[in-house]
Parts: C-alpha cells; structure tokens; sequence
C-alpha cells in the first residue's frame, strides 16, 4: 500500500528523496517518512512420512483448485511462530519440524510470502471454519489439483522444491 495521507497527523504526504530509496511519501508536520507497506504471509507445504501432502479447498479462495495452509503474520509473531499456529488452527495438527524454503511475492494480493516445508505424522484432521476439506494427497496427484505454475504461484514453487527431494 502506498500511503498519500500521514497516518498519526492526516496530513497530505509529499514525496521526497529518501536516501537510496528515491521519492517516499513524506510528511512535512511530522517529519517522517511513509514508505510502502504490505501484508506478510506464511504458505506451509505440510508432508507425512510417506511423503503425501495435505491440500485444502476453501470456497473463498477457489472453487476448482486446491491450496496448502496460508495466513497472515499477526503483529509480534515471527514466521515460524505463525507457520506452526496455522497449521495447528486450520487443519489440528502439530508439526514435528519445519523448513524455511525462501520468500515469494504475490502481486495480486500485494504479499510476501514466507515458504515453508512442515513435517508431521500422518493423522485425521480437525478442520477450521474455514477450511472446507482436507486430504493427504499423493505427489502424482497433487499437482492436477493445485492452483497452475504462474509467476508468483508460492504454492507451486513449494510444490517443486519438495518433490525434487522425493
């Protein structure tokens, strides 16, 4: 999000050159700079003994393609802290380890992605509100049921890094 209006005084921002970064919107009452900001986000490929990963449908976010545990970093969590606190919320499990795999941008939501490889045991799930369905599902079958490659596609990248290990 770019800011146009100072967000403590209301003031319309002005841009001004700040440092190496360029023009930034600035606020000449408050004497501060507003640079850029936007939501971070975890996506957590989560992997069984067997090497099968969980797929989620959520309504709300497609219809036909199925996607791996996501949501926000909430303000005083780290990435792990809220890679490990979804998994658990949305589909009750606990994980016995996890991996970093790098960041991705999406530009359609204006999000960093924090990737994640999540360990567990295979169990049964205890679904949130909002997940619709869960499944363990095997590598073969799973990309068919995953959202297409495209740039910006965190869950694909996830997928390839993961089945490159298998």
């Amino acid at each position: 999000m770019r800011y146009k209006f100072c967000p403590e005084c209301g003031k319309k921002l002005v841009d001004k050159e700040a440092g190496d970064e360029g023009l930034v919107p600035y606020c000449d009452s408050c004497k501060k700079y507003w640079f850029d900001s936007f939501a971070s986000c975890v996506i957590i490929l989560v992997a069984n003994e067997y090497d099968e990963i969980v797929l989620l449908k959520q309504s709300y976010i497609s219809d036909v393609f199925e996607t791996f545990v996501a949501g926000y970093i909430k303000p005083g969590e780290n990435a792990e802290k809220t890679a490990y606190r979804e998994v658990e919320e949305e589909i009750g499990v606990k994980l016995d380890s996890l991996e970093y795999a790098g960041t991705y941008w999406f530009e359609k939501g204006q999000q960093l992605m924090h990737g994640f490889i999540g360990r567990t045991k295979k169990r049964a799930f205890s679904l949130s509100k909002e997940v619709d369905m869960a499944s363990w599902v095997s590598l073969d079958e799973a990309e068919s049921r995953m959202f297409p490659p495209r740039e910006g596609n965190a869950q694909y990248e996830l997928y390839k890094m993961f089945k490159l290990r298998c």
